[in-house]
């Protein structure tokens, strides 16, 4: 899941060696950090926050396959 995540959101930002994916396994569900270079957040929040909408979308359907929830997070550095 997190290199499906790493992969989508490299290949949407500027800097995709900034790019830092970390999960944690919780109580709700699985948990997913996204980290990127501060000039890239606008693209991977999209307008109206259409892109991240469309990445949480993507990562729950997967996850329901799966049998977990996931959660998508964008962690400002």
């Amino acid at each position: 899941m997190e290199q499906f995540i790493a992969y989508l959101v490299k290949n949407i930002v500027n800097h995709p060696d900034a790019v830092d994916i970390r999960s944690m396994l919780g109580q709700s569900g699985l948990l997913i950090e996204i980290r990127v270079a501060p000039e890239d957040i606008g693209k991977v929040v999209g307008r109206k926050g259409n892109v991240i909408r469309s990445l949480r979308t993507l990562a729950m359907t997967i996850g329901a396959r799966l049998g977990r929830r996931v959660h998508l997070e964008i962690i400002q550095q």
